[in-house]
């Protein structure tokens, strides 16, 4: 959005002279990596929305402190229940009767969290196939445990996740072979990164301390003297308050693990003698300072338009002939990919790399892979969501006990703790799944634009990768010659009646 004017610094980095403009090459062109190499200059970008940001942040740490307060170790400390009274019920309730219960779904998350990057290189594979077949059956029997406790809203909205979940599967089981090579060379390259796994648990650490203070004033929140209508309404505001504070650490972690591994690639190793010194803390000083806005403004929108995109995306392709769906859907596609140009993963690399504003790097990456036609494997991929059904996972079995144990001391408040404990969890454990997802981010824009770094990291991946693309070049084409046969053909018809 609105990029600052302020001047450039007088002398670059190191880590700024190792990077440059892209080079948008055609994939399989032979030009090297040498080409990537101009001097950067950064300069604040968003700067509106780090602004937005970070007045938000204070707003609601005060809000949370306060409505915290308000119950803690007596009711209504601050007086706030004399403004309610008459025309909201008041009941008796205190802060921490409720905070152990997030305390627990903090515990769960951040034990998942740091299991999986514990495990990231001998169990990462194995986990990620666990998550995609286990989901299914969760949703369903959180479903029926709605059901049986008589909440039928969550569980019709639980049955319906399963239905969507097990529909999405079915509809890229071909694709999952692919998508497993993918995410186990991001695996490799991350594993041999250990600076950026430690980003990860610093990142984790982090948001436990938001987290400490955002769970006790949810939890003054469900203690406070209102009805239950109110409740909701004040923790679904703290929800997406945390949404975004979340999807920005996650982000911060994405660009920074996304400039360690660009420079990998383009440097052909960790060890090399070209690579710039402390090029992790050098990543992290721009992923909170000038591209800080970008990160920002990009975290509210993207998560919500990809996962969009691979729903519509999952049902388009099993439609089949019926006109009148394909249609609608067709729709749909075609305005989420115009959202995707201008909101994607993919830019949080062009930030991290070249320091341009979210935009800008979305627009930018979204035209190098059509170009090149990397566009087409992207689409083919679904590492992006193998990775979120993870998250996903992880968030239901922390909101799943907070819940459990809700329902042991204040089973009126089952629904209210377990699904913004579920966000807690979710949230602790994407900080762990977006190093991988970094480098899977990373991988495909080295690719595009240079296949040559791809090659001299790993020669088999790159003839698979290659392979791929070309299959799925040819199967583009093939289609857009059918569609084009069947218009004239069409076409001849309606002219024969005429």
């Amino acid at each position: 959005m609105n990029d600052s004017q302020s001047s450039p610094s007088s002398s670059s980095s190191s880590y700024d002279s190792a990077v440059g403009p892209p080079q948008a090459n055609a994939v399989g062109s032979s030009s090297s990596s040498q080409g990537i190499s101009p001097t950067v200059s950064r300069s604040w970008r968003d700067v509106f929305w780090l602004l937005i940001f970070m007045a938000h942040l204070i707003v609601v740490g005060f809000a949370l402190g306060v409505f915290g307060l308000n119950r803690f170790k007596q009711p209504d400390r601050l007086n706030i229940d004399k403004y309610t009274m008459g025309f909201l019920e008041n009941k008796d309730g205190l802060t921490e009767d409720y905070w152990s219960l997030y305390a627990v779904a903090g515990g769960v998350g951040a034990f998942l969290g740091w299991t999986w990057l514990l495990l990231l290189g001998s169990r990462a594979n194995q986990m990620m196939k666990f998550s995609v077949h286990l989901l299914t059956t969760y949703l369903a029997v959180v479903s029926v445990l709605c059901f049986w406790v008589h909440q039928y809203f969550w569980g019709g909205a639980f049955a319906i996740g399963s239905a969507l979940q097990f529909l999405y599967v079915i509809s890229v089981i071909d694709r999952l072979p692919f998508t497993m090579l993918v995410l186990q060379r991001a695996v490799k390259m991350v594993w041999n990164l250990p600076e950026v796994t430690r980003v990860a648990c610093i990142s984790m650490l982090v948001m436990l301390l938001w987290l400490s203070l955002w769970s006790f004033g949810a939890a003054g929140v469900v203690a406070l003297g209102i009805g239950d209508g109110g409740r909701w309404w004040l923790l679904l505001v703290l929800s997406v308050s945390l949404f975004w504070t979340g999807a920005v650490l996650c982000n911060i972690v994405h660009v920074v693990v996304s400039g360690m591994v660009f420079l990998v690639l383009i440097h052909g190793g960790r060890e090399s003698n070209s690579m710039p010194p402390k090029p992790v803390m050098s990543s992290l000083q721009y992923a909170v300072t000038t591209s800080f806005g970008s990160i920002c403004y990009g975290s509210l929108f993207t998560a919500a338009i990809r996962t969009l995109r691979w729903e519509i995306r999952g049902l388009r392709s099993k439609i089949g002939s019926n006109e009148c769906l394909l249609c609608c859907v067709d729709f749909l596609f075609h305005l989420v990919e115009f959202l995707v140009r201008w909101f994607n993963m993919y830019a949080y690399v062009q930030i991290a790399v070249y320091g341009k504003s979210f935009n800008h790097s979305a627009k930018d990456a979204w035209e190098l892979f059509q170009s090149t036609g990397v566009e087409s494997l992207i689409a083919y991929d679904c590492s992006g969501a193998v990775l979120f059904m993870s998250t996903l996972l992880g968030g239901l079995v922390s909101g799943t006990c907070a819940a459990v144990w809700t329902k042991m001391k204040h089973p009126e408040r089952v629904l209210m703790v377990g699904s913004t404990a579920m966000l807690m969890g979710m949230i602790l454990v994407g900080l762990a799944m977006v190093v991988v997802e970094s480098a899977v981010t990373s991988i495909y824009i080295c690719y595009a634009e240079d296949p040559a770094l791809i090659n001299r990291w790993d020669a088999a991946f790159f003839a698979q990768i290659s392979e791929k693309l070309h299959q799925r070049l040819q199967h583009r084409s093939a289609r857009a010659r059918e569609v084009l046969s069947h218009r004239i053909d069409d076409q001849v018809q309606a002219a024969v009646l005429a």
